[in-house]
């Protein structure tokens, strides 16, 4: 059986971002979840940057077209986009693998604190 890549990182993400939405519930703006989840993950010393902003090349293109901001790089090596809405649909999903491709990661989590349960999907490149 293969291990999962960072799996341990992405498993520390999960548990900070169970425990902020088994203390705030659903029902608030992303950017209350984002603060909350900082804390956590500086609590957990979890090393990231919020909110990157990252040029978006097209093809071999040396020319920027435009930029993204994911909301979280976890450790360098994840890709952490939160959602706050009452179910993801598959563009959400299309984002964060456009996100690992802008950033050059191989693996993201997506998470939804919009639902009554907490929400996550693991995304790998």
């Amino acid at each position: 059986m293969s291990e999962l890549k960072h799996a341990a990182i992405t498993e520390k993400v999960i548990g900070s971002a169970f425990e902020v939405h088994k203390f705030l519930g659903n029902g608030f703006q992303e950017v209350i979840y984002q603060r909350a989840l900082a804390i956590e993950f500086q609590r957990a010393s979890i090393g990231f940057v919020r909110e990157i902003e990252q040029e978006i090349f097209y093809k071999d293109s040396s020319q920027a077209i435009g930029t993204r901001r994911a909301d979280f790089v976890v450790e360098s090596v994840l890709l952490v986009e939160l959602k706050a809405i009452a179910s993801l649909e598959d563009v959400h999903y299309a984002q964060v693998l456009n996100y690992l491709k802008a950033y050059r990661l191989g693996v993201g989590l997506l998470i939804n604190f919009g639902s009554r349960s907490l929400e996550f999907k693991r995304f790998v490149l």
